[in-house]
């Protein structure tokens, strides 16, 4: 990249690639280089290149600022906008995709739009400034705001454009969810990446799994709508269906919690079935890196327009008990699985359905370039392990009544009047029992 400049008084000057300096002809005087200097330097700010030049009459010298669309290594304006839930199942997925952008190429900027409800003392929030440096972070009121408007999204963004939008926020055309849409519609966003749910699909007796993104039924959810909406404004429309999600920063605990609960005090797992169920949980950073994927391969992934988002490395439910076991350091036959009959006793307290239900990123790896997960869960549980203790996951109080109901029931294997006793005792009040009697 050079710029020419002519000057009426003398020759012309080829200026060396920004950031080196400029060479003056011989027989120029101090002044005329002065004068050329700050020339290049106000041709430069006219280019809104996100730097700060000083001028000397020595040469230019760059002072680059932080954040600025030149680490990128060119003048391609691909921004990109991160629109970021408060927390949640897919709390930590804007923090992995902000990585993950950040070290492209070919994006100039990260911006997250962050709804203010989030705890910022928090994860992932809290790491924000450490790990995000270059990412600009913008707070609205994302789901408080119930009337917010497109204009509203503008003005908090000052208002920017952006080429890429990745929207895990929204859950509805309505308010936040329809402003983020209509807003990406006038900026002619290149790719709107909608981060939706595997939890609208509702299999039925026809349904094969791993669930197909073609054939499989749907509810009438918020995020099928949001995709429907998105599509009705003609969006180039990328739509994610994730699954059970994990990570090193995740503020939902909820699905591997619920094994090591049972697992650490020698309690019985009441798994629906025979456990034999298979099971997509997923870190983070591989869903972040399978959501990067549709600006990649803009063109096919808008053909396609919708993919499951999960691991390809399956599990079932029998097999995560093992691996929570291996990480807590309990031998296996010590694990007491106890598989009930989910028609006649309920889902419980159990974390996943009692049947088959999950996904597979197949499509996402046949179209747009998905190389599979990368995370292993065994190896993962070993750091999640670790984060319980921390979080005093085993100390914690706990109500067992709905595990009781279920491992109570005739057959059950276990000594039945003693074994939640330590930690669920029978407590008897005895204060209007008459003892003169």
């Amino acid at each position: 990249n050079f710029l020419t400049l002519s000057f009426p008084s003398f020759s012309t000057y080829f200026v060396t690639p920004i950031g080196t300096s400029a060479i003056a002809p011989p027989q120029v005087s101090s002044t005329m280089v002065a004068f050329r200097s700050l020339v290049v330097a106000a041709v430069l700010q006219s280019c809104s290149l996100a730097e700060a030049f000083s001028a000397s009459a020595f040469g230019t010298r760059r002072s680059v600022a932080a954040g600025s669309a030149s680490r990128r290594g060119g003048l391609s304006m691909n921004a990109a906008l991160i629109v970021q839930n408060k927390g949640g199942g897919h709390g930590e997925l804007g923090y992995q995709l902000a990585k993950v952008l950040s070290s492209d190429a070919s994006v100039s900027s990260v911006t997250i739009l962050q709804d203010d409800a989030c705890k910022d003392a928090s994860e992932p929030f809290a790491s924000y400034a450490s790990d995000l440096p270059d990412v600009t972070v913008v707070k609205a009121p994302l789901s408080s705001d119930e009337d917010m408007t497109a204009d509203d999204i503008n003005a908090a963004l000052g208002g920017k454009s952006f080429e890429y939008v990745f929207d895990n926020a929204s859950k509805g055309p309505k308010g936040a969810g329809k402003a983020i849409a209509d807003c990406s519609k006038a900026w002619g966003t290149k790719v709107y990446t909608y981060v939706s749910s595997a939890g609208a699909y509702t299999p039925d007796e026809s349904t094969t799994f791993p669930m197909s993104e073609a054939t499989t039924p749907t509810k009438d959810s918020g995020q099928i709508k949001q995709e429907n909406y998105a599509a009705e404004i003609g969006l180039p429309l990328v739509s994610f269906r994730p699954q059970y999600i994990y990570g090193p920063k995740a503020n939902k605990y909820d699905y591997i919690d619920w094994y090591f609960d049972r697992i650490v005090r020698e309690l019985p797992l009441p798994i629906p079935g025979d456990g034999t169920q298979l099971v997509s949980l997923t870190n983070a950073e591989d869903v972040a890196a399978l959501l990067a994927c549709s600006i990649k391969s803009p063109e096919a992934a808008i053909e396609q327009r919708v993919f499951n988002c999960g691991t390809d490395k399956l599990l079932s439910y029998n097999e995560v008990a093992y691996l929570c076991a291996d990480a807590a350091g309990v031998a296996r036959n010590k694990v007491m699985l106890h598989h009930y009959d989910a028609e006649l006793y309920g889902k419980g307290k159990f974390p996943f359905r009692p049947s088959n239900f999950y996904v597979a990123p197949d499509v996402a790896k046949a179209k747009i370039g998905f190389p599979g997960a990368q995370a292993d869960l065994g190896a993962d549980l070993k750091w999640y392990y670790e984060g319980y203790l921390a979080r005093g996951g085993d100390k914690k109080e706990m109500s067992w009544q709905a595990d009781k109901e279920i491992t109570f029931m005739p057959g059950a294997a276990f000594e039945q009047d003693s074994i939640y006793d330590k930690y669920d005792p029978l407590v008897v009040d005895m204060s209007a029992v008459d003892n003169t009697l």
